[in-house]
């Protein structure tokens, strides 16, 4: 970094967060030699997924590893987890990305505690014409409140979504009272099985959406009710369970994923989970017998603990001042918006994509990662790592770019299947997509190791 007059800083590239794909960004520039910062909020790397250690991906490890990350390891005697083994959030950390960030080609150009407030274009505003002479001003604030400035002819925003969880509320706001009640409320995945368990455990808790993090709160919550018969478990969905349940490999490319559905399904057949369907959440009320829910005129059994697992959505508030064209479903770049609708797409089957589709008309920003799916819940990991690749292409000016390199398990991981059941102890298992019966024998999950899409 070049000090100039003014204290502020300049360099080639600033990335943003220092999660799996903003490291990964990282090591696609150190590999081409361009200078680069790296701003994480966070006291440490992986800040985020940290927060969701506990939670077991529905990837394995040979979908989780960065390449231009893995040769840079390799290269310093890092040895690649089993590739079919399925890690924790925790094992991401601390056996990949703690690695990484401490390389000798991404450690010295790493900051902590700086989130970023705004970023600008020096000395002009959104409205004057864009002709490359003018570098990103990126404001940020420390944790002792000091205030730095750098700048960068390219922005790489891989900051992520996981502090800008959805609200309960239908209507996409938060519900009527829920402000009030936040102090019962935990938004995303808490480790209920862990840190947690005391919190809800004798409780009566409500889990409020119908993806992977709800189901992953279920099955340690029913987990926690066999240890603790008081302990309650309720699920709120705005569809009908049956609708959330998927039948084996066929309809999902991620057996892990499949077998956490199907355990639900058995969870709900066996009257563990008391479902209330159709309920789209309009209020919050604290009352004496609890937090009681409603859903207009109908409202639900009062519960001591509310667990809202209702998607993430991206915050652009910083980069208000720049040229974005955003999506106005999906709040992500506009040209990737059909490529993951999840309509017609699911994690395994959105189309390669890179630097082009991620482009906005503020030249040389890229939003990278989770955040760049905005409010589609499709993303995965590789799709992130093949991302940076073509945008530090892009950015380095190789037409490499343009040529995605991109391998998703569209099929489905139904190669590791019969491999996984065996782990558990529950047989052979032959998987197709045209086999119904695919996995149909789902093995018993341990509560404490449900799993969750890799984001």
């Amino acid at each position: 970094m070049l000090p100039d007059s003014d204290s502020s800083r300049s360099i080639s590239v600033i990335v943003i967060g220092a999660g799996p794909v903003g490291l990964a960004a990282s090591a696609h520039l150190a590999e081409r030699d361009v200078p680069f910062l790296l701003l994480e909020a966070g006291s440490g790397p992986a800040a985020a997924v940290r927060a969701w250690q506990h939670v077991q991906l529905f990837t394995p490890w040979q979908y989780n590893v960065d390449a231009a990350a893995g040769r840079l390891l390799e290269a310093s005697g890092w040895v690649s987890p089993e590739p079919e083994a399925f890690p924790t959030g925790g094992d991401l950390v601390h056996d990949y990305l703690l690695p990484l960030a401490h390389h000798p080609r991404i450690w010295p150009h790493l900051l902590f505690g700086r989130r970023v407030t705004s970023i600008t274009r020096e000395s002009i505003s959104k409205l004057e014409p864009r002709t490359g002479e003018h570098p990103f001003t990126i404001e940020t604030i420390g944790e002792d409140g000091e205030v730095a400035i750098y700048r960068a002819m390219a922005v790489i925003d891989a900051s992520g979504l996981w502090n800008t969880p959805n609200p309960a509320g239908a209507d996409g706001r938060p519900a009527s009272g829920e402000r009030a009640v936040r102090d019962r409320i935990s938004y995303g995945v808490p480790d209920i099985a862990g840190a947690w368990r005391s919190r809800f455990q004798g409780q009566r808790t409500l889990v409020v959406g119908s993806g992977h993090s709800a189901f992953n709160a279920l099955s340690s919550l029913v987990g926690l009710a066999e240890d603790d018969p008081a302990t309650g478990v309720l699920w709120a969905l705005r569809g009908d369970p049956g609708d959330a349940s998927v039948q084996g490999c066929k309809d999902d490319e991620l057996t892990e994923r499949t077998l956490v559905r199907r355990e639900i399904g058995r969870y709900l057949d066996d009257g563990r989970i008391h479902v209330f369907a159709g309920t789209r959440i309009t209020g919050f009320s604290n009352t004496a017998d609890g937090i009681v829910t409603y859903t207009g005129d109908r409202q639900l059994p009062p519960v001591d603990a509310i667990v809202v697992a209702t998607g993430f959505r991206p915050d652009h508030r910083f980069a208000s001042e720049l040229r974005l064209d955003l999506h106005p479903v999906f709040e992500c770049a506009y040209a990737l918006a059909p490529l993951i609708d999840p309509e017609i797409a699911a994690c395994g089957t959105v189309s390669p994509h890179g630097a082009y589709h991620l482009a906005h008309p503020e030249p040389g920003y890229w939003i990278v990662g989770a955040k760049s799916y905005g409010r589609a819940p499709t993303f995965l990991l590789l799709t992130g790592y093949e991302q940076v690749r073509s945008v530090v292409a892009a950015i380095a000016s190789d037409e490499a770019a343009i040529d995605v390199q991109l391998e998703l398990p569209v099929t489905g991981l139904c190669s590791a299947c019969t491999a996984f059941l065996e782990d558990r102890e529950v047989g052979e298992c032959s998987c197709s997509l045209d086999d119904d019966e695919c996995c149909a024998e789902g093995p018993e999950h341990d509560a404490a190791s449900s799993a969750m899409v890799s984001a």
